[in-house]
């Protein structure tokens, strides 16, 4: 299991080392250039520690890189200008956050785009206070109570992406059985089918639900998330959830087999329009 920043750390040392060679210099050398003590090259390249956007520039400069999208794309990789000037505000919760969580987190503020399927329960960009505390209290267990609201206070902050200027474009298909699974209470649950209702209607949501009369399909092997960054599609991630960890997938052959599974329940799913009527008639009967 691996965590989405670590990955693009070693994806770009692996980048650097590869420009470095084709520079025809040596870690040492590549440090004189810039004034650096050869072990700062060497930690980037392996990626053991974090790049600025500042100190990658100066290497692409030293290895005469002047491919202009090559460079967004190992400034992307260092963390410059994604997430549209928001800041890193989940940093404040390092002592209640796994760091599993603090990736996705992060991941989810820099992208511009996002695609899941969920099966179970409700996205969490779009769940209700009260909800989201009896979806983490289930999930959890045994958790304090000011953590708990700690946790549910985090899920709310996550929100502000669909907020930001510009906004993160939600594109989410739902299984039926997340209208059904009766979540903290019929209460709650009939107030949370009102929230979704209300979040199909904005321009940056597009809520897709996929019926039990779909019967089955590839969602079935469980949910998942793609998430696409605005200036290059190098740095697209899948991310499956497991009970103790997050897997992130970032090889081409995988990106474009989820997406594919993406859009074949697209397909299968109910439009836009459609699903919001069958939330209305969903949230009638509740």
């Amino acid at each position: 299991m691996q965590h989405g920043p670590a990955v693009r750390r070693r994806k770009l040392g692996a980048e650097l080392r590869t420009l470095r060679a084709q520079a025809g210099l040596t870690s040492g050398e590549a440090a004189r250039l810039v004034g650096w003590h050869q072990s700062k090259v060497s930690r980037m390249e392996t990626g053991t520690s974090g790049s600025k956007p500042a100190d990658v520039r100066l290497l692409l400069d030293a290895y005469g890189v002047t491919d202009e999208r090559l460079r967004e794309l190992m400034l992307d990789l260092a963390g410059a200008g994604g997430g549209g000037g928001r800041d890193h505000w989940w940093h404040a919760y390092r002592g209640v956050l796994p760091p599993a969580y603090r990736d996705f987190i992060s991941l989810e503020a820099q992208a511009s785009a996002m695609r899941t399927l969920e099966t179970s329960v409700v996205p969490g960009l779009l769940q209700t206070a009260e909800y989201a505390r009896a979806v983490t209290s289930a999930a959890v267990g045994g958790v304090e109570e000011e953590q708990l609201d700690t946790l549910v206070e985090v899920r709310l902050a996550r929100q502000d992406v669909l907020r930001a200027q510009p906004p993160l474009e939600l594109n989410a298909v739902l299984d039926e059985a997340v209208l059904r699974r009766e979540v903290g209470g019929p209460e709650v649950m009939a107030r949370q089918l009102g929230r979704l209702a209300e979040a199909a209607r904005l321009p940056q949501v597009r809520l897709q639900i996929l019926p039990f009369s779909a019967g089955a399909h590839i969602g079935v092997t469980g949910p998942f998330v793609i998430f696409s960054f605005s200036r290059t599609s190098d740095l697209d991630v899948v991310v499956l959830d497991h009970l103790t960890s997050s897997l992130y997938l970032e090889r081409k052959e995988d990106l474009q087999a989820y997406t594919e599974a993406f859009n074949a329940l697209r397909a299968h799913a109910l439009s836009p329009e459609d699903s919001s009527d069958f939330l209305a008639a969903t949230a009638d009967g509740a």
